[in-house]
């Protein structure tokens, strides 16, 4: 069997992985998140609670439709989950997406309660956990060679 027909990705579009597509938006809500939590607490304007809230929901869709492409692309394909960062990489982002879910309804409270000091926190851990994850996932692809065609 080739290499380029062993590590493709399951879930695609016109040969195009969905998974890499989707996860730039997830991760840039949750990033918006924290920075808008950080202004929240800064200010006390009502604004960046509400913005930290849509982005939260925003994030968490998304990240709910990458984690069901990247689910697929796992069970999929026994050697992709065979690749070392294959594991980490998908309970990092189960942890993320999950502590996502729980932030977005702590930010469903009235503002001060929603961002100080769970949401913030929720937020941070959230962000530090993404260019972990990240990372495991561009080592899949660029040197694993996971959804590449050669």
């Amino acid at each position: 069997m080739r290499d380029d027909v062993r590590l493709r990705t399951t879930a695609q579009i016109a040969g195009h992985p969905i998974h890499p597509m989707l996860v730039p938006i997830p991760i840039a809500c949750f990033v918006g998140a924290l920075l808008t939590d950080i202004a929240y607490v800064a200010s006390a304007e009502i604004m960046w609670a509400d913005f930290s809230a849509w982005l939260l929901l925003v994030g968490v869709i998304f990240g709910v439709l990458a984690a069901i492409a990247g689910l697929t692309d796992f069970l999929g394909n026994r050697l992709v989950r065979a690749q070392t960062p294959a594991w980490p990489h998908l309970i990092g982002n189960f942890v993320a997406l999950i502590l996502a879910i729980v932030n977005t309804l702590i930010h469903t409270r009235d503002a001060w309660t929603s961002v100080w000091p769970t949401g913030l926190v929720l937020s941070a851990i959230t962000v530090l956990i993404v260019p972990i994850t990240g990372w495991l996932g561009w080592a899949m692809v660029y040197r694993h060679g996971v959804g590449v065609a050669r």
